[in-house]
């Protein structure tokens, strides 16, 4: 368990220290961005961006890096994590902001998913190698040292070896979820991975949720399970939402008061997401904050309140 400086558990509220425009999902190299952390936020920042939260796959270890980026150039860090999980046939991801970094549940379930990542991620390579010149080797070449290999490692493999021309191409083809080379991943229920993070002290946002448009949205009843579980809302400003199933989403959120976030989904290189193309805004960062009870966020140097050291998971 490595300590880091700079995060406090959670203290009493605050008058409001952050300022927008708030981008609260990105990306770095310790996951499945091309960035370090530090650059994340420093990208974010020459985009406009004020308040800045880094959720990378199953892992917090950029914690530390980009809290200290954000709090030099006077910006506000809210540290978070976008868990894996399952509903039934259908993977979800799960952003989980300002919760207990040493809360063993959710640790032991990260690990395991990260786990999990690599060996589907070498499942699927021995695939693909069966049909083309592709090698565990080509991917880590593409994989920061300890970051959680995944699938945009293997679809940047497959650019380097010229079978694909980018990214995107690869996730259409040869790394989509209907082609024969596929993998399934192991994550928990949805359920589940709500329940973690808010008895981490943490806020759960299901990111992208109208990603598959109005008939794929998971069914209202179901919803209102993740609900009694603990989920705070919904990502419904982000490129890759349908109109249509927002407006359903929208409803839901009237009905239950729930958070609305905006975030880009920043990954760097190879996706043409950009920080800040979608924002959250004050009132609902706001209200993040004051529901969150596992962790404060990192404020400008001139606003930081003191703070004790707390560990991060790997």
């Amino acid at each position: 368990m490595n300590s880091i400086p700079g995060f406090a558990r959670h203290q009493a509220p605050a008058l409001r220290r952050f300022a927008g425009p708030a981008d609260l999902h990105l990306h770095s190299n310790h996951s499945d961005g091309t960035d370090t952390p530090a650059d994340v936020i420093r990208r974010a920042y020459e985009h406009g961006v004020r308040t800045v939260a880094l959720t990378d796959h199953d892992r917090t270890s950029g914690w530390g890096e980009a809290g200290d980026s954000a709090v030099a150039l006077g910006m506000t860090f809210l540290p978070g994590i976008e868990l894996s999980a399952k509903h039934g046939p259908c993977t979800l991801h799960i952003l989980g902001y300002l919760f207990d970094p040493e809360n063993r549940a959710l640790r032991d379930e990260a690990a395991r998913i990260r786990l999990d990542r690599k060996r589907r991620a070498e499942r699927i390579v021995r695939n693909i190698s069966k049909d083309y010149d592709l090698g565990w080797a080509d991917v880590v070449a593409q994989s920061n040292p300890g970051a959680t290999v995944g699938r945009p490692h293997i679809a940047d493999a497959l650019v380097a070896r010229g079978i694909v021309q980018t990214r995107s191409e690869a996730f259409e083809s040869i790394l989509a979820e209907t082609h024969q080379y596929y993998e399934a991943l192991y994550a928990p229920e949805t359920e589940t991975a709500v329940r973690l993070i808010t008895e981490a002290g943490g806020v759960a946002i299901i990111a992208h949720p109208a990603a598959s448009g109005a008939d794929g949205l998971m069914p209202t009843a179901d919803i209102e399970r993740l609900i009694a579980a603990g989920l705070g809302g919904f990502e419904l400003g982000h490129r890759d939402n349908a109109a249509d199933a927002v407006q359903r989403l929208r409803r839901i959120v009237a009905a239950h008061d729930l958070i609305v976030t905006g975030s880009s989904d920043y990954h760097g290189r190879g996706k043409p997401n950009r920080p800040g193309e979608n924002t959250t805004t004050d009132e609902m960062v706001s209200r993040l904050i004051a529901r969150a009870s596992g962790a404060i966020p990192r404020y400008p140097r001139a606003s930081t309140p003191p703070t004790d050291a707390t560990a991060v998971m790997q």
